[in-house]
Protein backbone atom coordinates (compact mmCIF):
# COMPACT_ATOMS: atom_id res chain seq x y z
CA UNK A 1 0.00 0.00 0.00
CA UNK A 2 1.23 3.40 -0.87
CA UNK A 3 1.23 6.23 1.46
CA UNK A 4 -0.44 9.44 0.29
CA UNK A 5 1.41 12.48 1.52
CA UNK A 6 -0.58 15.31 2.88
CA UNK A 7 0.52 18.72 1.56
CA UNK A 8 -0.71 20.51 4.60
CA UNK A 9 1.85 18.93 6.83
CA UNK A 10 4.85 19.56 4.62
CA UNK A 11 6.79 22.70 5.46
CA UNK A 12 6.70 25.42 2.83
CA UNK A 13 9.71 27.46 2.01
CA UNK A 14 9.55 31.03 3.21
CA UNK A 15 9.00 33.53 0.44
CA UNK A 16 12.01 35.67 -0.25
CA UNK A 17 11.32 39.18 0.90
CA UNK A 18 12.32 41.86 -1.50
CA UNK A 19 14.00 44.86 0.00
CA UNK A 20 11.72 47.88 0.11
CA UNK A 21 12.50 50.42 -2.54
CA UNK A 22 13.29 53.80 -1.17
CA UNK A 23 10.84 56.35 -2.44
CA UNK A 24 12.60 58.84 -4.68
CA UNK A 25 11.68 62.36 -3.87
CA UNK A 26 13.36 65.65 -4.07
CA UNK A 27 14.68 66.78 -0.77
CA UNK A 28 13.28 70.29 -1.12
CA UNK A 29 9.76 68.98 -1.68
CA UNK A 30 9.91 66.60 1.25
CA UNK A 31 11.16 69.38 3.55
CA UNK A 32 8.45 71.70 2.23
CA UNK A 33 5.81 69.04 2.73
CA UNK A 34 6.96 68.43 6.31
CA UNK A 35 6.89 72.12 7.18
CA UNK A 36 3.76 73.22 5.33
CA UNK A 37 1.92 69.93 4.76
CA UNK A 38 1.31 70.72 1.11
CA UNK A 39 -0.01 67.24 0.37
CA UNK A 40 -2.66 67.48 3.07
CA UNK A 41 -3.68 70.97 1.97
CA UNK A 42 -3.88 69.94 -1.65
CA UNK A 43 -5.84 66.82 -0.72
CA UNK A 44 -8.31 68.88 1.31
CA UNK A 45 -8.79 71.29 -1.62
CA UNK A 46 -9.35 68.50 -4.13
CA UNK A 47 -11.87 66.58 -2.03
CA UNK A 48 -13.60 69.76 -0.81
CA UNK A 49 -13.18 69.08 2.88
CA UNK A 50 -11.63 72.52 3.47
CA UNK A 51 -15.10 73.99 2.97
CA UNK A 52 -16.53 72.07 5.94
CA UNK A 53 -14.01 73.28 8.49
CA UNK A 54 -14.81 75.77 11.20
CA UNK A 55 -12.20 78.23 9.95
CA UNK A 56 -13.92 78.71 6.58
CA UNK A 57 -14.64 82.29 7.61
CA UNK A 58 -10.92 83.02 7.63
CA UNK A 59 -10.57 81.62 4.11
CA UNK A 60 -13.39 83.67 2.55
CA UNK A 61 -11.22 86.77 1.84
CA UNK A 62 -8.66 84.64 0.02
CA UNK A 63 -11.39 82.96 -2.06
CA UNK A 64 -12.85 86.38 -2.91
CA UNK A 65 -9.36 87.59 -3.85
CA UNK A 66 -8.93 84.63 -6.22
CA UNK A 67 -12.37 85.29 -7.71
CA UNK A 68 -11.55 88.96 -8.30
CA UNK A 69 -8.23 88.02 -9.90
CA UNK A 70 -10.05 85.65 -12.25
CA UNK A 71 -12.57 88.38 -13.17
CA UNK A 72 -9.75 90.87 -13.86
CA UNK A 73 -7.92 88.29 -15.94
CA UNK A 74 -11.00 87.60 -18.07
CA UNK A 75 -11.75 91.34 -18.44
CA UNK A 76 -8.15 92.00 -19.46
CA UNK A 77 -8.25 89.30 -22.13
CA UNK A 78 -11.53 90.69 -23.54
CA UNK A 79 -10.06 94.20 -23.56
CA UNK A 80 -6.92 92.98 -25.38
CA UNK A 81 -9.04 91.16 -27.96
CA UNK A 82 -11.18 94.26 -28.50
CA UNK A 83 -8.05 96.37 -28.97
CA UNK A 84 -6.67 93.91 -31.53
CA UNK A 85 -9.94 94.10 -33.49
CA UNK A 86 -9.82 97.91 -33.44
CA UNK A 87 -6.21 97.87 -34.64
CA UNK A 88 -7.07 95.61 -37.58
CA UNK A 89 -10.05 97.83 -38.51
CA UNK A 90 -7.86 100.93 -38.37
CA UNK A 91 -5.22 99.25 -40.55
CA UNK A 92 -7.85 98.35 -43.16
CA UNK A 93 -9.25 101.90 -43.10
CA UNK A 94 -5.73 103.34 -43.45
CA UNK A 95 -5.08 101.16 -46.51
CA UNK A 96 -8.37 102.26 -48.10
CA UNK A 97 -7.53 105.93 -47.47
CA UNK A 98 -4.04 105.42 -48.92
CA UNK A 99 -5.51 103.86 -52.06
CA UNK A 100 -8.00 106.73 -52.35
CA UNK A 101 -5.14 109.25 -51.93
CA UNK A 102 -3.10 107.61 -54.72
CA UNK A 103 -6.14 107.51 -57.04
CA UNK A 104 -7.04 111.16 -56.37
CA UNK A 105 -3.42 112.27 -56.82
CA UNK A 106 -3.13 110.51 -60.20
CA UNK A 107 -6.45 112.04 -61.34
CA UNK A 108 -5.22 115.50 -60.32
CA UNK A 109 -1.95 114.96 -62.19
CA UNK A 110 -3.91 113.94 -65.30
CA UNK A 111 -6.33 116.88 -65.16
CA UNK A 112 -3.59 119.45 -64.52
CA UNK A 113 -1.61 118.57 -67.65
CA UNK A 114 -1.29 121.49 -70.06
CA UNK A 115 -3.06 119.66 -72.89
CA UNK A 116 -6.02 118.71 -70.65
CA UNK A 117 -6.37 122.28 -69.38
CA UNK A 118 -6.30 123.55 -72.97
CA UNK A 119 -9.01 121.07 -74.04
CA UNK A 120 -11.27 122.08 -71.17
CA UNK A 121 -10.84 125.83 -71.83
CA UNK A 122 -11.34 125.53 -75.62
CA UNK A 123 -15.10 126.26 -75.43
CA UNK A 124 -14.74 129.23 -73.05
CA UNK A 125 -12.72 131.35 -75.47
CA UNK A 126 -9.47 131.27 -73.53
CA UNK A 127 -6.64 130.22 -75.78
CA UNK A 128 -3.22 128.86 -75.09
CA UNK A 129 -0.38 131.31 -75.62
CA UNK A 130 1.98 130.43 -78.44
CA UNK A 131 4.47 133.22 -77.60
CA UNK A 132 6.93 132.23 -74.90
CA UNK A 133 7.13 134.50 -71.87
CA UNK A 134 9.70 137.32 -71.86
CA UNK A 135 11.73 138.48 -68.90
CA UNK A 136 11.37 142.15 -68.05
CA UNK A 137 14.36 143.90 -66.54
CA UNK A 138 13.76 147.11 -64.64
CA UNK A 139 16.65 149.58 -64.33
CA UNK A 140 16.84 151.55 -61.16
Amino acid sequence: MTKISNHKNTPRPKPVEKPLKKKRSFRAFSVLNQKVNVGGSLHSIVDGSFLTRDNLVTQVPFILFLTMMAVFYIANSYNAEKTMIEISKTKRELEELRYEYITTKSALMYHSKQSEVANKLKNTGVKESVVPPVKIHVKE
